[in-house]
């Protein structure tokens, strides 16, 4: 039930959010007003961490805070559900994204969903894996220190914003069609022929060399 009223709550947002860009021209699209968005970055503005009530029973929430304060960069943290339902249908790297933009401060942001961890790093010269997997009746904390574990943080790389915008959908692949002509069956047509045709004499030939060496050894036995 609750994930329904999220549903219809995101939805009416984001309809109203593309009739404003229509009219105004702005990238609405790119931060779209969700009630998870809201909730967490409001949470944020007092600690790292976020969780909604629907996870509370298995988010170890001062743990958690334990391994968001020790980590050597800023960590934000949002327990939140994930899936098809929402707007960004399933892709929790860009739910991700779009919690950063929406805060606005660098460093890695972390969704959970109680089975995966996924993360991004924006605004920050770090490494931050797609996501790590749950390990059978592991933590939140204990998953969340696992992830951690993983980002690098590096001058190498580029400090650059988290992504925003779906994936494009890769374009399916179209083959021209081979038209009929007279011409292409003709030659079909004679391959075919040729080929059959030698296939023939191959085997003919060696039924006559069968055949003789069977009649030279009747002829060596009578």
């Amino acid at each position: 039930m609750r994930r329904l009223v999220l549903l219809l709550l995101a939805t009416a947002f984001a309809l109203t959010g593309t009739a404003w860009a229509a009219l105004t021209g702005t990238a609405w699209a790119a931060t779209p007003a969700d009630p998870r968005i809201a909730a967490a970055t409001a949470a944020w503005t007092k600690q790292g961490l976020y969780v909604d009530p629907d996870f509370t029973s298995i988010a170890d929430g001062n743990e958690m805070l334990r391994v968001i304060s020790s980590a050597k960069m800023p960590v934000f943290v949002a327990v939140v559900p994930t899936g098809e339902w929402f707007p960004e249908k399933g892709d929790a790297d860009l739910l991700a994204g779009r919690l950063a933009a929406a805060n606005g401060k660098p460093g890695v942001y972390v969704v959970m969903d109680g089975d995966t961890t996924y993360g991004v790093a924006h605004q920050l010269a770090a490494y931050a894996p797609d996501s790590t997997w749950r390990e059978k009746d592991e933590t939140l904390s204990a998953q969340l220190s696992k992830y951690l574990d993983n980002v690098e943080l590096n001058a190498r790389y580029s400090p650059e914003p988290a992504r925003t915008e779906p994936v494009p959908t890769a374009p399916e692949r179209s083959y021209p069609e081979e038209k009929f002509t007279v011409g292409k069956a003709i030659g079909n047509g004679l391959g075919g022929g040729v080929l059959g045709m030698i296939g023939g004499g191959i085997l003919a030939g060696i039924v006559l060399i069968v055949a003789a060496i069977a009649a030279r050894r009747r002829k060596g036995s009578a």
